[in-house]
């Protein structure tokens, strides 16, 4: 008998699932911490994250845990829909950065423009591999 499934995942599918899920483990453990201990982690933790939605408070953090972990379980389930919706989260996360190191490059703040970088760099690398068309295919084949 044959175990292996008809459509693997590719590994670069199952990084950028990971990327996703720990995305959502942090955000979870940080808001479920913010709900029984109010006060011991900072709004500002999620910044990196959400872009300005952490002033919404624990509970944006916990739906967007959820999103996160939705979208990573859907990558690995090579769900069209959810390649689409983790595309349009990177293309988003491209946009929300591009002030912020503009900002580092101007006031030339190394520290905030290497993270800001490395934030813009990270998310490109998701969106070009998701986009391309033997991912799609991939993605299209699924059972």
């Amino acid at each position: 008998m044959n175990n292996t499934p008809a459509n693997p995942v590719p590994n670069a599918v199952r990084a950028i699932a990971a990327l996703f899920a720990l995305c959502a483990i942090y955000l979870g453990i940080v808001g479920g911490l913010m709900l029984l201990r109010p006060g011991t982690v900072s709004m500002s933790a999620g910044a990196p994250l959400l872009f300005g939605l952490e002033l919404a408070g624990p509970y944006m953090f916990l739906l967007m845990a959820v999103v996160g972990g939705g979208v990573a379980w859907g990558l690995l389930k090579l769900n069209n829909i959810v390649r689409h919706a983790a595309l349009l989260i990177a293309v988003a996360g491209i946009v929300m950065l591009v002030p912020s190191v503009s900002a580092a490059t101007v006031m030339v703040q190394p520290k905030a423009l290497a993270f800001g970088g490395l934030g813009i760099i990270v998310r490109v690398m998701v969106a070009r591999y998701l986009s391309r068309g033997e991912v799609a295919d991939v993605f299209r084949r699924a059972p």
